[in-house]
């Protein structure tokens, strides 16, 4: 995935749902649906999210693309920039930056603080108590700082941090009013070529003309103002720490910091497809309104009667399997599998760059579920659109995703290329599921495997790694520490604390565990036929 570009990079995602308190107790309890997830999603591909029911898919599906606001976390977002699109987090940071950047330092020196001590530390438990803390410690850096860092880069080394602040806050000034004048140019662009328009037309046309000349006046104003900027990097950039912070330097959009309007301007780019197909669609509209509802939000044509409306949303539909003649009916006049290939137009006919299908083909039948998988990937490679496709079947999972994340109780344990899940997964709940897939050739010897033990409950979850209550190779570390998501083998990220092990060390352990799990279940076996014998006739 080296040469692919990066469109989503999570990191650190948290969604936590707060419970109605009980009239005994002050304390707020939450549901943890998603817990410090952090993975990269690029630019054309599918990546499937497989795991059991509950284990927080569809809430993290949704929280990407912002139907759900992050408790915590960044996700940038890479189809537009922070300078094109200038959101107002900006503002409010640049203006932060004499007391963030102090704070900043005073961080990074209890982590370094801590790297040492771990270093030091001869004690293996020690180690992994303060490896723990350094775990944390990172993420409430990530969380609080990075956002200044990746828009500043080396600029926080300047002496004065006020210059550096008043600087950049003018700089963003000017990109705001570069950013809402390409806005505007954009839907004058759709209303010129509108014929709903056309009595305004040449109205439309002088004023789009009169703008294209502020649009250059402002981006030499920019031109200006990054000028200024770069005389203040130029006054730092042979200080120590410069060449690490200009790294870190980022322009994607953080879209957990931007404000209704904001995220609105962006949802035309990040569309989902709602897994029940009956409380997803209204039942006042037809299915023309349905599909169309959001492309007049959008811009792309004024109304029903605008030329060219027709046959667009007619095309749409066609390309999802439904008839011409279908668009003058209701949902309630459509099967389960008919009403999923609305939702699947209402999607795509937005022409977006990122689409979360969430169990998008579960209700259709098996023939009908192949054309639409089918349809979905003629479509990806078209229109070079990006999938996050949540499913229970990992059958379906294997064939469409190029990734695939595992998840359990709101944790990524497992994130690797679909062959390497497929045939090598390294952690033990991903080998638990793909054991679990009935199979029809019995000279397979491989036996139906069902997990053990209830998911524990997601208010109150279980400390350490999320999987050891019900996980045979569970030991003591597993317990007490959280294992952090680590890349193992190239491109092959899993969370496990087996992975700490030597890889002979983990084969012979396991190998002791699973005979010790097999010796057990003959010993069971072989008691319960003993006691039916006892009540033979």
């Amino acid at each position: 995935m080296e040469d692919k570009k990066v469109l989503f990079k999570v990191q650190n995602l948290k969604k936590y749902f707060p419970i109605k308190k009980k009239w005994f107790t002050d304390r707020q309890q939450y549901v943890h649906a998603n817990e410090n997830i952090s993975l990269n999603i690029y630019e054309g591909e599918t990546l499937g999210l497989v795991g059991e029911s509950g284990s927080g898919k569809s809430t993290f599906g949704r929280t990407i693309i912002q139907l759900h606001s992050q408790t915590e976390g960044t996700t940038l977002y890479y189809g537009n920039t922070v300078e094109n699109f200038a959101p107002e987090y900006i503002r409010k940071m640049v203006e932060k930056i004499p007391t963030l950047y102090p704070a900043y330092k005073a961080a990074l020196k209890e982590l370094e603080g801590l790297y040492e001590a771990r270093d030091k530390e001869e004690d293996n438990d020690k180690r992994y108590e303060i490896e723990d803390k350094l775990m944390y410690k990172r993420r409430d850096i990530q969380n609080k700082y990075m956002a200044m860092v990746r828009h500043a880069g080396g600029l926080l080394l300047h002496k004065d941090l006020n210059k550096v602040s008043s600087v950049l806050k003018q700089q963003f000034s000017v990109n705001k009013q570069y950013a809402d004048a390409l806005e505007k140019a954009s839907i004058l662009d759709l209303k010129i070529n509108d014929s709903e328009y056309a009595k305004k037309k040449d109205k439309l046309q002088s004023e789009r003309e009169g703008l294209a000349k502020s649009i250059l006046e402002i981006e030499k104003q920019l031109e200006e103002e990054n000028k200024k900027v770069a005389a203040l990097r130029d006054e730092v950039e042979k200080t120590e720490e410069f060449e690490r912070l200009e790294s870190l330097i980022d322009n994607g959009i953080d879209l957990s910091n931007l404000t209704e309007r904001e995220m609105r301007r962006l949802r035309k780019d990040l569309q989902i497809i709602f897994q029940d197909p009956y409380s997803s669609l209204d039942t006042k509209f037809t299915v023309g309104n349905i599909i169309g509802e959001g492309v007049m939000a959008h811009h792309m044509f004024k109304s029903h009667n605008s030329e060219g409306y027709d046959d667009y949303i007619k095309k749409i539909m066609n390309q999802c399997g439904l008839s011409d003649y279908f668009i003058h009916r209701y949902p309630h006049q459509f099967s389960g599998g008919q009403r999923q290939r609305i939702g699947i137009a209402r999607a795509l006919a937005l022409q977006p760059k990122f689409i979360v299908c969430d169990e998008s083909v579960s209700a259709l039948d098996v023939s009908i579920q192949s054309q639409v998988i089918n349809l979905l990937q003629d479509l990806r490679v078209e229109n070079n659109l990006t999938y996050l496709f949540i499913t229970h079947d990992l059958s379906v999972v294997k064939y469409i995703s190029d990734r695939i994340a595992v998840m359990y109780l709101g944790n990524v344990v497992e994130l690797a290329d679909t062959e390497k899940i497929f045939g090598q997964p390294l952690h033990p709940y991903t080998g638990a599921l793909l054991n679990a897939i009935p199979r029809t050739d019995v000279d397979s010897n491989q036996t139906l495997s069902i997990l053990e033990g209830d998911v524990p409950s997601a208010v109150n979850p279980p400390a350490g790694c999320r999987f050891h209550t019900r996980c045979k190779y569970c030991f003591d570390r597993c317990e007490n520490f959280e294992p952090p998501l680590q890349e193992w083998q190239p491109e092959h990220f899993v969370a496990c604390h087996l992975m700490d092990m030597e890889e002979e060390e983990r084969k012979k352990y396991m190998a002791e565990i699973d005979a010790a799990e097999e010796k057990r279940l003959k010993e069971e076996a072989e008691r319960l036929r003993q006691e039916a014998k006892q009540f033979q006739v």
